[in-house]
Parts: structure tokens; sequence; C-alpha cells
């Protein structure tokens, strides 16, 4: 399959996504903060998941249109249920309100429950480092699916649990974080079997907890591994704060119901700099610390030291030149979705 450009796979994505009932503004945020994934370098993120929202909207599992609803609001403070909506629409909602509430009241913090997935958690601290603030948020898919294993466990307790921070620099590229804390994001396994690619020893175990390199017995009774390997009890301490953060303080709860649709929680923070010290410097620091980091010499093996957020900025500026990649099988679900809407002659397929 080749390259394709960003701005086709949105076009894509958004007419797809129009045609599984979506408003116009849902599907250009949803493809907008999908395909960024891609350009980042998070595959996993990115066009793939078009079908399974899709196949989610279908189910009923994702509610086109839902109601923003605020539960709870102090100055400092919003609780929002989502009603089933479209995740990235109602995450970015509520940041961009959170960082309105930072700019007044310095700290401001928010959970939000009853959402579908939200993609890739870097997207959401970025607005705030970009409003000149720090951004903060954890995810959990609250009492769907798991997938991760506790360390010295053998059975599934725990969802990838990611988090992400963002901070405001003078770099040209954003200085952030963006992990889960297991091993592996699931979307990487799954976008592993799609490209029929093997996965490293470390990631996943089989059913009976032996290593595989198999992305394909996580679904054959496998799991995921906590992050860190043979120190994965520190791994498996921060997923259960993740967990706390946006399960439980959000109303989300724990543990498994097999008859659970997924369900992204989130906590979210923002914190005004300019309250603790002077933006310019803070910004100027981050920017320095930044340098410092990359002027280490490189151990073997290495040709440089890059910075929290660098690589995704790196790729983002080659892929825009060059396109991105989608695999075969991929880009086959969503021609067969436009044949299925008869809108594939008036898209790039």
């Amino acid at each position: 399959m080749p390259s394709i450009m960003p701005e086709e796979l949105e076009k894509i994505a958004t007419a797809l996504l129009i045609g599984a009932g979506a408003s116009k503004e849902e599907s250009k945020v949803i493809s907008r903060l999908s395909i960024a994934a891609n350009l980042a370098g998070h595959d996993s993120h990115g066009i793939i998941q078009i079908p399974t929202y899709i196949d989610r909207v279908n189910r009923g599992h994702i509610v086109p249109g839902a109601k923003y609803e605020i539960v709870k609001d102090t100055p400092t403070t919003t609780v929002v249920d989502g009603h089933w909506g479209f995740g990235y629409s109602v995450t970015e909602r509520l940041m961009r309100e959170t960082i309105e509430k930072a700019k007044t009241q310095n700290i401001a913090a928010a959970t939000v429950y009853r959402q579908s997935h939200i993609g890739r958690l870097a997207a959401y601290p970025l607005m705030a480092a970009q409003a000149d603030m720090i951004g903060m948020i954890t995810a959990d898919s609250g009492r769907s699916a798991k997938a991760v294993v506790p360390f010295g466990g053998r059975e599934k307790r725990l969802g990838t649990n990611p988090i992400s921070i963002a901070m405001p620099s003078n770099l040209e590229g954003p200085f952030f974080l963006d992990m889960a804390t297991s091993a592996v994001a699931a979307g990487k396994i799954n976008l592993a079997q799609a490209r029929g690619d093997s996965i490293p020893s470390g990631w996943v175990v089989k059913e009976d907890g032996e290593h595989t390199t198999d992305p394909n017995e996580l679904k054959n009774g496998g799991a995921i591994l906590p992050l860190g390997g043979d120190q994965g009890h520190k791994g498996y301490g921060l997923s259960s704060i993740v967990e706390i953060f946006s399960g439980i303080l959000t109303g989300l709860g724990f543990g498994h119901d097999p008859s659970g649709r997924h369900n992204d929680g989130c906590f979210i923070s923002v914190f005004n700099v300019s309250a603790f010290r002077d933006l310019q410097d803070f910004k100027d620091e981050v920017t320095e610390f930044a340098t410092y980091l990359k002027s280490s010499e490189t151990a073997p093996g290495f040709d440089e030291v890059l910075y929290p957020g660098e690589i995704e900025h790196r790729n983002e500026i080659r892929q825009r030149k060059e396109g991105i990649f989608v695999e075969d099988s991929t880009w086959s679900e969503l021609k067969s979705l436009a044949d299925g809407y008869n809108i594939a002659s008036d898209l790039p397929f």
C-alpha cells in the first residue's frame, strides 16, 4: 500500500464517520486527532481505529451527538457525563474548559466518564502546553475488558492505563510524556496483527504465563505485562494509581464486567505556570533542560539523545511531506465501508 497524504486520510475518515451517523463537527474532531496520531508515528491510535469506532456506533456502544452533561461544577473542578458520546469530542471540550478555569484559578481539574475511546492521550495535555500551561491526563477503561496482569499475577486485572503530561517551552517541538503503564499499548498489539508482524518478547505472555512474540496470543487467552520487565512492580504501581484516578475517582469502578462496553474514564488537570514562577523563565529553562539532556554522550547503538516528545515532532514533519503508510488490511476495511455508504467514488481511494 502506498503512503497516503494526511489531508486525504482526514477526508476519508470524516466521510466514513458522517456515513455512520456522526455529525460533521464530531467527525472532523475525531479525524483530525486520529490522523495526528498517525503523523506522530503512533499508527495504533490512527486511521486503523476508524472501522472499530464505526462498528461500536452500529452496535450502540457509541452514541453520536450524545449529551455533554456537567454533573458537578465549581470554580476549579468539573465532572462530566459523556453519555457514551465520542470520547475525542467530549475530552477535547472538557480540556478546553479546564484550561479556561486554570487561567483564572491557576489550578483546575476535571473527571469524565461514560464516553468512548479518546485516542492518543497526548492530544489533550498538548492543548494546555500550547496555552502556556502544564497539562496532565490519565485514562482507564472502567469495567470493560482488561488486558494487563498485575505484577506477579497471571490473570488480567488492569487496563493499559496511560498517562500523558505536557510542558510549555520554546522548543521547536513540544516537550511531553505519553505512555501506557503496561509494557505496550493494546493498540500496538492490534497493529502488529494487522501487519503480520511479530512483537518483542516481554510485551505479552501466553495463557500459560510463558513469554511470546506472537501478537495473536493476546486474543488467545494471553495478557500484556506491566511496564518494567523484571522491575514490573513499578509499572504495576503506577497503573494502579491511574486506575484510581480514572476509574474510581470518576465513578466508573474497577474490575471486569463481561457485558461492559469500552468506557474511557479520564482525570484531567491543568496548572497555570505563571502562578508558580515567571512564564518566560520557565519556558527558557525547560528549553535549556532539553538541550542539557541532548548534550549527553551517546550510549553504544545510539546516534543521539532525544528529549521526550522530539521523535513525534520529527515524525510529523517527515510524514506531512511523505505521507502516512496504511497497511492493506486497514485500507481494505476503509474501502469496504466507503462502498457500503456509496461514497467511495467521492474519496481518494
